[in-house]
């Protein structure tokens, strides 16, 4: 019987509940849930006085009991069911050793549909959303070449790169063929619905994954924070197309930081999809790669290390505090909402979502109408 057709332990319940309520990244509950163990952290929080709480987790206990109040970790897991998804942990053999290396910032849980296979031998391909027929065509002749040689392809399952990357891994001549897909939503929504057919197709042969448990909306935030979970569970990381501005540079950014080869495929000189590429090359962050032979081999190689700190793309949140940055991305881009309902959705207290909000609304991005707020 396999790992998801057997009721989830205590210990599976418990970080599946802690999923519900932090945020991607939260090395502070992972402090706490290394240090007292899943469930005995889980209680902790549910009883913990004032004067129980260290102070330098004041406001992160806040923002966790906030949604502990309305988590019903029992109906997400159902629903989870109802879609054939099940709870992986870092105790299970499914789970991704590599994302070890995230140490505090590594996944309290994973919510999968199909089944992660063996990634010691694997690659993410990367890139631009808006692609070029080139870089569609470069990504899905990496992907079949390296999955006719056992490589496992790991890409987020967007439109463009992505897209290709996936669809090349599922072409391979080999019936064992096996790709992943990292969401940055619940895995019970299949995004972007565009590709939903494909994301039904990687489930069969591999697995379809996130941090997140079901009906949690992708953010930009999260979008982001999801790129760590592709770099450290890959052996490398290669971007096929990507803008100065690109997710896929973040990617590969972590993919550096936790020491993982990184490979970029030159584009024509006068694309502007590909001048991101063309500065990792130029800055000595990733090696060309022009062959699926060139792919395979960076994760052949011994002792790699990149040559410098990479330098962060920037975007609309870029500059801002963190907190400025959560609420920022927590609010939709069109509607006014309450503070409560930006609390809920950025996991943050009321009262550090006021005080961000002000800030915001002095910068002049965000607008004030009665007791909702709107982007400006």
């Amino acid at each position: 019987m396999s790992q998801h057709e057997v009721a989830p332990t205590a210990e599976h319940v418990a970080l599946a509940t802690w999923s519900r309520l932090v945020e991607p990244g939260d090395a502070m509950a992972q402090a706490a849930v290394q240090a007292m163990g899943p469930c005995e952290a889980l209680q902790w929080l549910e009883s913990a006085t004032a004067a129980e709480i260290p102070p330098q987790l004041t406001e992160r206990v806040e923002r966790w009991r906030q949604r502990l109040v309305t988590a019903d970790i029992r109906r997400e897991l159902a629903m989870a069911r109802h879609v054939e998804a099940h709870v992986v942990i870092p105790s299970d053999d499914e789970w991704p050793a590599g994302l070890d290396d995230l140490g505090a910032e590594a996944p309290l849980a994973l919510w999968v549909r199909g089944h992660v296979p063996p990634l010691a031998r694997s690659i993410a391909i990367v890139g631009a959303r808006a692609a070029t027929r080139y870089g569609e065509r470069a990504a899905a002749e990496l992907a079949v070449g390296a999955a006719d040689h056992g490589v496992v392809i790991v890409s987020g399952g967007a439109y463009g790169i992505d897209a290709a990357a996936h669809r090349g891994a599922l072409s391979g001549e080999s019936a064992d063929d096996a790709t992943v897909a990292v969401l940055a939503g619940g895995v019970d929504r299949l995004y972007p619905s565009g590709n939903e057919s494909l994301l039904r197709r990687i489930v069969e042969v591999g697995a379809v994954i996130s941090e997140l448990p079901p009906v949690s909306a992708p953010t930009r935030h999260r979008f982001l924070a999801r790129n760590r979970l592709i770099a450290a569970m890959t052996s490398a990381t290669v971007v096929v197309e990507a803008s100065h501005r690109s997710g896929a540079r973040s990617t590969a950014n972590h993919a550096s930081r936790l020491l993982r080869p990184v490979g970029a495929v030159p584009g024509p000189i006068t694309s502007a999809q590909s001048a991101g590429c063309h500065a990792m090359l130029r800055d000595g962050q990733a090696m060309a790669v022009t062959s699926a032979q060139e792919m395979i081999e960076l994760i052949e190689v011994v002792g790699h290390t990149h040559v410098q700190e990479p330098i962060s793309a920037s975007g609309p949140l870029d500059g801002l505090p963190e907190d400025q940055a959560r609420v920022l991305d927590a609010l939709p881009l069109r509607a006014a909402v309450s503070v409560q309902s930006i609390a809920a959705a950025a996991g943050m207290a009321e009262r550090e979502v006021r005080g961000a909000l002000g800030l915001l609304e002095l910068a002049g991005k965000v607008r004030r109408s009665a007791d909702r707020w709107a982007r400006t």
